[in-house]
């Protein structure tokens, strides 16, 4: 039994929208609701329950903005869009589930439609990448729209989505004094669901595409731009950095060296030898139908390796994930960060397990904040406590750039 929900991986699902109740999410109340209505239901009860409940704020923001209060109805809009973005997650895998994407779609024109209604209002943009564009929007600083300020680009991981990162931390960021960039790169959100890209180890390539666009952007100081990444982006934002080096400033929560680290000790455990995991997708056969099947009996890893890893790297196998997922390092790119970096690691975060060792490795100026259970933050991004992380984090870059 979970804090809302009563299935565990519903909970997690369905909790994640806790950290943006400060930043004009969904109230607790909501969520609450929600949970009550999905009760012991399957997968299909938990998307179907946070669909109604995304359709009856959608109805309530036309209904405002019918009556001309945009106000009223940008804070619906935004509401919906959030309660859409958590419909879908345990509908992961490939093919895409017609549910998913219809999902996506109302949550991306909720989304648009709230922030059309910001002042000064926010449209959608498009970053030229590779022959195609990447989705993305430029969020202004709160108290000054229309002065040049510093930048901070933020790169989501695994899972989330331009929607998470506006809630996440891009709302704190603007509040702070900051403008602020939001995409979706390849193998997330739109570029996954809808253009098929799929995620890339090197994203000082992407990076540096989204760099080139931002310092064409008004009122961008280029000499002040930062990238912050969290969950997988603990690993995409300093990989960043290894190689875009235009950037000021980098902070990675948490701070992750690799994919396959834990992987490596999750095989040894299976009975692979311990000089047998260097390259994981050589594997004994035995070993990987065990990992196999581990996998496959227990909810949260078959989700997060076989339905979203599978389909964010475009692959149908234990072995072929391993072999992609190998590629995702910081080994030989960390000592090639040069700027201010930040990572933050947090008591119960096993993805932060590395961080300490990261940290070492780094050469550039830098910096490492711990998150713990008794501040209500020690779970994986500080999703119970994101605005103890923002305004932690925040504290840093401010120090970093006015230095």
């Amino acid at each position: 039994m979970g804090l809302f929900f009563t299935n565990d991986l519903h909970d997690e699902f369905g909790t994640w929208p806790l950290a943006y109740i400060r930043y004009g999410g969904l109230d607790a109340g909501e969520i609450l609701a929600v949970a009550k209505r999905v009760g012991d239901g399957d997968d299909s009860a938990f998307h179907a329950a946070w669909m109604a409940m995304g359709d009856a704020l959608a109805v309530e923001a036309e209904a405002a903005l019918a009556k001309r209060r945009p106000i009223t109805a940008r804070e619906f809009f935004l509401k919906a869009a959030c309660a859409y973005d958590a419909s879908y997650h345990p509908l992961y895998g490939e093919p895409a589930d017609p549910r998913l994407l219809t999902a996506f779609s109302k949550q991306i024109d909720a989304f648009n439609k709230g922030l059309a209604l910001s002042d000064p209002p926010i449209e959608p943009l498009r970053i030229p990448f590779e022959g195609t564009s990447l989705p993305a929007y430029f969020i202004p600083a709160a108290d000054g729209a229309n002065q040049v300020r510093p930048l901070l680009i933020l790169t989501n991981g695994y899972d989330a989505t331009v929607t998470d990162s506006y809630f996440a931390s891009a709302v704190a960021t603007t509040q702070r004094g900051y403008h602020c960039l939001i995409f979706d790169g390849p193998g997330q959100g739109a570029a996954l669901y809808q253009q098929g890209l799929r995620l890339r180890p090197d994203w000082e390539t992407v990076v540096g595409a989204v760099v080139d666009f931002a310092v064409n952007l008004p009122l961008i100081d280029p000499a002040r731009i930062a990238i912050y990444g969290w969950s997988l982006g603990g690993y995409l934002a300093p990989r960043a950095a290894s190689g875009e080096h235009r950037l000021a400033a980098c902070i990675a929560d948490p701070g992750e060296w690799s994919i396959t680290g834990s992987i490596r000790g999750f095989a040894v455990k299976l009975g692979a030898a311990p000089d047998a995991v260097g390259n994981l997708a050589e594997l004994d056969q035995q070993v990987l139908d065990r990992m196999e099947q581990v996998i496959v009996n227990t909810p949260k890893l078959r989700w997060s390796v076989i339905q979203r890893g599978y389909w964010v790297h475009g692959v149908s196998s234990l072995r072929d994930f391993l072999r992609v997922a190998e590629p995702f390092t910081m080994d030989g790119r960390a000592e090639q960060i040069t700027c201010p970096t930040l990572l933050t690691t947090a008591d119960n975060d096993p993805l932060a397990a590395g961080a300490q060792a990261f940290f070492d490795a780094l050469r550039c100026p830098k910096t490492l904040i711990h998150f713990t259970a008794a501040q209500g933050a020690g779970e994986h991004c500080e999703m119970r406590n994101r605005s103890l992380l923002n305004a932690r984090v925040l504290d840093w870059l401010d120090e970093v750039l006015s230095a």
